[in-house]
């Protein structure tokens, strides 16, 4: 099934431009905003959780965050951020792996995901994931996590979502994840369609 995911991916990402994907964002304003509600420090590790070709990594580097890791399954959607970015890509650590398979090498200040989780249909991989996740966030941490609302897309990318809302996702975190911030948003595609969003910011407790 992850080799399934990954071949989707490249796919995706190898035969359509950047500009071509629903998800895509000119501005990452809204994840932007969630990170300085955490009062994320320059020097904090960041890691973006199926960041893929997005532009959030770009809006880090250029407010002075120097730890930021951009995590997905697809090489091919990196190497689209990598060139983007040019030489200030060589201040990036890019890892190419499947969140539900993946062992954190360390542990994260904050946990960003947009859009990644919500393909995680099963119990047995969104378990799997929120272990990855309980490995690779600090405690006093924070979780960022968008994902199509509960009046969301119930399909994207020709792909079955799980929808979420701060409650559900509270429920398979457990004990230890304190919600500090629930917010909807609006995501207007490159083709002026609106994806109804939920955004939930935890702090990680001890």
């Amino acid at each position: 099934m992850a080799d399934d995911r990954k071949l989707h991916w490249e796919n995706v990402y190898s035969t359509k431009g950047e500009t071509d994907v629903s998800w895509f964002q000119e501005s990452p304003a809204p994840s932007l905003e969630l990170i300085h509600l955490a009062q994320a420090k320059q020097s904090d590790a960041i890691v973006d959780i199926g960041g893929g070709a997005s532009r959030l990594v770009d809006g880090l580097l250029a407010e002075g965050f120097g730890d930021v890791t951009v995590l997905d399954l697809s090489e091919a959607a990196l190497d689209t951020a990598r060139k983007r970015l040019g030489a200030k890509g060589d201040e990036v650590t890019w890892i190419a792996a499947d969140a539900t398979l993946w062992k954190p090498p360390r542990a994260y200040d904050i946990w960003h995901d947009r859009a990644a989780f919500h393909f995680l249909t099963d119990k047995a991989q969104q378990a799997a994931y929120i272990e990855r996740l309980k490995r690779g966030l600090k405690i006093g941490g924070h979780l960022i996590m968008g994902t199509f609302a509960l009046d969301g897309p119930e399909k994207c990318s020709g792909l079955p979502v799980a929808r979420h809302s701060s409650d559900s996702l509270a429920d398979l975190l457990g004990a230890g994840f304190k919600l500090i911030d629930s917010r909807r948003h609006d995501h207007s595609t490159p083709w002026e369609s609106v994806q109804k969003f939920q955004f939930s910011t935890f702090k990680r407790g001890a």
